[in-house]
């Protein structure tokens, strides 16, 4: 995240440069930490947590910068196979004092680095222990350092639910990483944690922010909600059991965002696959998740339970090849619902067509000034009863993965051309 080589640099605040180090490089793999802001308000100190407030960069992989993204320590008493923390890792370790984590934070705050913090720890001395620390830093920035920007802070499992209770209180996010999909995976890989040691957590603090909601107490707890984390690759869960895992945890939960983290074997372990999962697996995770919150597609539409995703053609373009007897569609009498399933039209687009087409009838060049997609929704659609397309679903299918392999979807990137946008946005 930050460049710690220069020489003339040894600490920031109070910690040492070879801590922060550490505990920098030690969070890097938890991509569950993107902020949309929470309204928190400054009760006179600094920092906010407005959604404007919260200035979001990205890297090429997606990975949000704009949080100071820590560990508290990274001295970690489980033993998660997978995790360059476990305790039978030999790694550098160490671990800060939560004055520490906050003189950094403020420190960093001022500077102009960052806009927020990303709190997360390995489970040093007890569960019970880390999470006790980590409440008492958020509680310190808030009320000593008088700093109200952007907070998440990462969960511990199996720890007391009334630590968990207090640093929802501070909080603007807490995240309870799933990390593996099934069961029999977090016992083999993270025997340490369960299931249920993860869901409880989530459930109570669900239920707690609604209590909160509904009897508009003073103050807040956790206005922005709640994400989880799964690792993709590590273990042999297909798609449609991660994204059927997926749907439950947003109805059950009420999460806000689920992230998708491609495998990376970043230790060495013989019940782990050796080389990296594939990142567009990950991406068309993200697609389908989009395509479940926002496009109105039910899980059994995108993936059988026991089968995956392709991987040449997005799953948007996947149902509507599959479903070629439901198009053509005409444009200008279309419902919304019907608008959202075309590809290359995405939810903008769809309103702005239902606009437009109160007034004129709608062309393709019409479309086209809408930003409407019309290398893939050509074939699928009518204008003013006009056809563009190809008919033959060989056909079809050869140019919507041509398009895939012309321009090859980067997931998260902010800075490119505005297909990779819609990559990032979810928009198909």
């Amino acid at each position: 995240m930050f460049d710690f080589s220069h020489s003339a640099c040894y600490t920031y605040g109070m910690i040492s440069e070879e801590k922060l180090k550490i505990l920098t490089e030690s969070a890097k793999y938890d991509v569950s930490c993107s902020s949309s802001g929470s309204g928190r308000k400054n009760a006179g100190g600094i920092g906010n947590g407005l959604p404007d407030g919260c200035c979001h960069s990205f890297t090429p992989d997606g990975r949000c910068v704009s949080l100071l993204k820590i560990l508290l320590s990274n001295d970690c008493v489980f033993d998660c196979r997978y995790c360059m923390s476990r305790r039978s890792c030999d790694v550098p370790r160490a671990t800060a004092s939560p004055e520490e984590i906050c003189e950094l934070t403020v420190d960093f705050y001022k500077r102009n680095y960052i806009e927020g913090l990303f709190l997360s720890s390995a489970v040093h001395i007890s569960p019970d222990h880390t999470m006790e620390q980590l409440v008492r830093t958020v509680r310190l920035l808030r009320t000593k350092y008088r700093f109200f920007g952007y907070v998440h802070v990462k969960g511990i499992p199996k720890a007391d639910p009334l630590l968990v209770t207090e640093a929802a209180k501070y909080a603007d996010r807490m995240s309870y990483n799933m990390e593996l999909p099934s069961e029999a995976s977090l016992k083999l890989l993270a025997p340490q944690k369960s299931k249920e040691s993860l869901l409880l957590p989530m459930k109570q603090l669900q239920k707690e922010r609604a209590v909160f909601r509904a009897e508009k107490r003073k103050g807040s707890f956790l206005p922005a909600g709640q994400t989880t984390q799964m690792i993709v690759g590590a273990s042999p869960e297909r798609d449609g059991q991660i994204l059927r895992l997926t749907e439950s945890l947003y109805r059950v939960t009420g999460l806000k965002r689920v992230y998708y983290s491609s495998y990376t074997p970043v230790v060495n372990d013989s019940l782990l696959p050796a080389v990296q999962s594939p990142a567009m697996r990950e991406h068309r995770l993200y697609q389908a998740d989009w395509l479940l919150r926002f496009y109105g597609f039910d899980i059994e539409e995108l993936v059988p339970e026991d089968e995956n995703l392709p991987l040449d053609i997005d799953p948007k373009c996947a149902w509507a090849l599959r479903n070629l007897h439901l198009f053509p569609i005409e444009v200008n009498r279309a419902p919304l619902e019907m608008l959202l399933r075309v590809p290359g039209i995405g939810g903008r687009s769809a309103q702005k067509i239902l606009s437009a087409r109160r007034y004129t009838a709608l062309t393709f060049d019409h479309l086209k000034k809408m930003r409407v997609v019309l290398k893939r929704a050509r074939h699928f659609i009518t204008a003013n009863g006009k056809f563009s397309g190809e008919k033959n679903e060989l056909a079809v299918r050869g140019l919507l993965t041509s398009g895939e392999t012309e321009e090859p979807a980067r997931q998260l990137s902010f800075f490119d051309n505005p297909a990779a946008l819609s990559a990032l946005t979810g928009e198909l």
